[in-house]
């Protein structure tokens, strides 16, 4: 009996939310993102990444996100579980940090988030991970396969 509602479109439905969320904050220039990637531009020396980075990301996010519901679903999976692992290796291993500044309404910082970013992005991993791991071991991974779907 095959349930309306699979492991697989729980999983893909928890990454795409978290990603498509996120664009509003990304495209914005919210001061949330400011800090997230113009921290990462001074760390890397790549002023540009600062500036831009975060457009660059979040359309990557976009793309994940629309490949997540197509028949290239397999190909999403593994776009969001690069995209993610990136985003986890600045948390842990640059000055960014776990837990992320909250900001107010004039863009000032009001405390932290508690690491509740880097919870969603590990909550993310681990679905991208299970969704790549499916896709990878079938022996001929379907373009469109209603059971994969």
């Amino acid at each position: 009996m095959k349930t309306w509602l699979s492991l697989n479109t729980l999983l893909r439905a928890l990454i795409a939310f978290v990603f498509l969320q996120s664009l509003l904050f990304k495209f914005s220039g919210s001061p949330e993102t400011v800090h997230i990637f113009s921290t990462l531009g001074t760390w890397s020396g790549l002023a540009w990444f600062g500036t831009y980075g975060a457009y660059g990301v979040g359309m990557a996010e976009l793309i994940a996100s629309v490949l997540l519901f197509s028949r290239w679903q397999g190909y999403g999976a593994l776009l969001s579980l690069g995209i993610i692992s990136g985003a986890i290796f600045f948390h842990l291993f640059t000055p960014l940090g776990i837990a992320m500044p909250e900001f107010d309404a004039q863009g000032m910082i009001i405390g932290d988030d508690g690491g509740a970013l880097f919870g969603m992005a590990c909550l993310v991993w681990a679905s991208a991970a299970t969704l790549s791991v499916r896709f990878l071991r079938q022996k001929n991974p379907p373009i469109a396969d209603p059971e994969y779907l």
